[in-house]
């Protein structure tokens, strides 16, 4: 543990990741600062779940440095890796709950995993973080008999069952209906205030996720493409951040995939 805490919890420093030839990630260095709430926005494959899979230790950095509380996690062997995990939630997409267990015994499963903790007490702390999502009187069902948008509640309960200090979410808000999206984005913002937490969200959604976000990152092509506060990145004169925010159907992102052209592909060249 550094002696004196950084005031982000994670950073990226000239970190490069790819699949073989495939460059995600292209010598980015951003923070995530502690105590906030903090959206990586961007279109689809720009490197947003890599990110969270890097802080993770899923995925390990190519070159540069992905550090959690100061200690890079690359080079981390298992042992370390796991004792940084103990201290990070995720939430996955659509929830990834175990369709064999109860909704009790799911919110359980990380606390008989990783704890001694006699079953009474599991038994209270299971309680108490599903009154936090308001699913306490749901303890007794089964996955299958949840909708989306409480599964997604339940898997929150889970992830902070340990009480991390940085949860993850990736995509919260995928797939939901405007009445359990509100509740979703509402449990993220109050949570991260109540329980000191640090959070990392992966978001399409532009309404909600500017509510709630403190902080900002949009990328693009490896890059970011900005940062910061929701006005900020608003007000950002980007092109791409313009297309984007303002939900373009064209601009720096094309509408047309690239090819040949159109007098070349209907012959209108040669009937002239």
């Amino acid at each position: 543990m550094p002696p004196h805490p950084s005031e982000s919890l994670v950073e990226l420093r000239n970190l490069t990741f790819g699949y073989g030839e495939r460059i995600i990630l292209d010598n980015v260095s951003l923070s995530v600062p502690r105590g906030k709430v903090t959206a990586l926005m961007g279109a689809s494959g720009g490197g947003k779940t890599t990110i969270l899979r890097l802080v993770g230790g899923q995925n390990r950095a190519q070159s540069g440095e992905m550090l959690f509380d100061g200690q890079d996690v690359t080079p981390m062997n298992q042992t370390q890796l796991y004792a940084a995990r103990r201290r990070m939630g995720m939430l996955f997409q659509f929830g990834a709950l175990f369709a064999d267990l109860s909704v009790f015994e799911n919110v359980a499963f990380p606390l008989r995993e990783h704890t001694d903790l006699p079953e009474a007490l599991i038994r209270d702390i299971v309680l108490m973080k599903l009154n936090a999502v308001g699913l306490r009187g749901a303890r007794d069902l089964m996955p299958s008999e949840v909708s989306g948008g409480m599964a997604r509640r339940i898997a929150l309960a889970r992830a902070i069952a340990l009480d991390p200090e940085l949860v993850m979410y990736d995509e919260p808000f995928s797939g939901l209906d405007p009445i359990s999206l509100a509740i979703a984005a509402d449990l993220i913002r109050k949570l991260n205030d109540s329980m000191g937490l640090t959070s990392i969200f992966v978001s399409h959604e532009l309404e909600q996720t500017f509510a709630i976000a403190d902080h900002v990152i949009i990328l693009a092509n490896g890059k970011i493409a900005t940062q910061g506060t929701p006005d900020q990145v608003r007000q950002s004169t980007d092109p791409l951040v313009y297309q984007y925010v303002n939900a373009l159907a064209d601009g720096p992102v094309r509408f047309h995939y690239p090819g040949p052209t159109v007098d070349a592909d209907f012959g209108m060249d040669s009937a002239l």
